[in-house]
């Protein structure tokens, strides 16, 4: 490994498949010094929470927190935007020095009584923490004379990284789980967490469950409602795709309710198909089980041809991978392999150890396999590699373009539709156009290897 690229303390985070017998540090705090890709603990819960649509979202804090986290995901709803307009209680100096409580509370009454949310989640960060306020108290004291739940969202960003801030909102939303009405719910019925509707998916994964004969109850929190959060615990399975945002959650309803939970995947063909599977046969009906094949059957009959297409022009290209939770990277593997590229460098913000031995399971000899990797690795990967298209967000993509690299956005501020059967092809489209596009014959690494030929 080149020292230039790797700093000495992150040596154990960073394996090279076959090199080495497997074995991975993770879990670990970022490196001070080492630029992480890591987002902070507000940030981490800003993201699971702001999808549900019809509460207000409050930031107490400086308005930069708010200003960072606004629009952050690319969450439709189907129908209120509250979650959208991000609001802020905007800390100056002197609330610093005196205390920023009364400012809270007066925020939370004003857009209660203008908006008239079914709950409001209030998001404590660095400042807060620091001074002191008692954000829990004041919470308590205008649910009280609102009549909505009011919840306190502890997510000061110095305690950690993306991870915390999610088991902070898991615990905010557990508030809310159990308080609702439950008669009327199907035997087949399920929640879908971590699913963030990022350019409407969770209406596809919901027509999907729905052809099979499977209910949802709640989505948590794509297109989310408070009151179908309320009821949640009504429903017989918790589906969870983004186990790293919301198995806390998923944990916490089976303690509580004793509802079991399926982790799934919903990129790409096997993990679409193997999620419907899985949940079929949890109920164990038989129509249900042929519903699942049949519409598995419909879909690939459509989209095969298709990405057969894609595969010809794409055999052989490389494709390196870092996104925020791992379950995206198993997912993308088995995609690049299905349209004939080779993955040849894959990563996580928060993987665990598991993770990563199932990543080393199904990679291919001389993988790069990183956990809570920094810029000045990401380059030298890309560069070593020689790699075609980087998947990432809005974090990689300026490094994928300065070194001349294809880039797709597989993060949550993406517009695009990536899951599901449809999500496949778009997908497969999206790389093609970015991996085959003209414009790289021009980039210096293009020109370099034209004039040494």
């Amino acid at each position: 490994m080149k020292s230039a690229a790797v700093l000495k303390d992150r040596e154990g985070q960073i394996h090279r498949k076959g090199a080495s017998p497997f074995a991975m540090e993770c879990n670990k705090d970022s490196l001070a010094g080492a630029v992480s890709q890591r987002a902070c603990v507000f940030c981490g819960s800003r993201v699971v929470l702001y999808p549900i649509a019809d509460a207000v979202h409050l930031v107490h804090g400086p308005i930069g927190c708010a200003v960072y986290t606004w629009d952050i995901r690319g969450a439709l709803s189907s129908g209120p935007e509250l979650h959208r307009l991000s609001f802020s209680t905007d800390l100056q100096e002197l609330d610093v020095i005196f205390g920023g409580e009364k400012k809270l509370y007066k925020a939370l009454i004003e857009l209660i009584d203008r908006h008239a949310p079914k709950a409001a989640f209030v998001y404590s960060t660095c400042i807060v923490g620091l001074i002191g306020d008692d954000l829990a108290a004041v919470c308590r004291r205008v649910a009280e004379e609102k009549g909505i739940p009011v919840l306190p969202v502890m997510s000061e960003g110095f305690k950690g990284s993306k991870r915390e801030g999610y088991q902070a909102a898991c615990t905010a939303m557990r508030q809310l789980v159990g308080t609702g009405d439950i008669s009327g719910i199907s035997k087949y019925s399920i929640n879908i967490l971590g699913d963030f509707n990022l350019a409407g998916e969770i209406w596809l994964i919901r027509e999907y469950f729905n052809r099979i004969g499977v209910e949802v109850v709640a989505n948590i929190t794509g297109d989310g409602r408070v009151d179908d959060i309320r009821r949640s615990h009504g429903a017989s399975l918790n589906v969870v795709q983004c186990s790293g945002a919301t198995m806390d959650l998923a944990n916490m309803m089976k303690k509580d309710f004793g509802i079991p939970s399926l982790r799934v995947s919903y990129f790409g063909v096997e993990d679409m198909a193997q999620a419907l599977y899985d949940v079929a046969e949890f109920f164990k009906d038989p129509l249900m089980i042929e519903k699942a094949r049949t519409l598995v059957r419909e879909e690939l009959a459509r989209l095969l041809p298709e990405l057969n297409r894609y595969k010809t022009a794409l055999k052989g290209k490389k494709a390196a991978i870092y996104v925020g939770g791992a379950f995206k990277a198993f997912s993308l593997v088995k995609a690049f392999r299905l349209i004939g590229m080779d993955v040849v460098m894959v990563g996580s913000q928060t993987g665990t150890k598991e993770d990563y031995q199932e990543l080393q399971e199904i990679t291919d000899e001389g993988t790069i396999i990183v956990d809570d990797s920094n810029p000045l690795e990401l380059s030298s990967f890309l560069q070593e590699k020689e790699v075609d298209i980087f998947v990432g967000g809005v974090k990689e993509r300026p490094i994928a373009y300065k070194l001349g690299v294809a880039f797709c956005d597989h993060n949550h501020e993406r517009k695009e539709m990536l899951a599901g059967f449809q999500g496949m092809l778009n997908f497969a489209k999206e790389v093609y156009g970015s991996v085959m596009s003209p414009v790289w014959q021009f980039v210096p690494r293009r020109t370099q290897e034209k004039e040494n030929d």
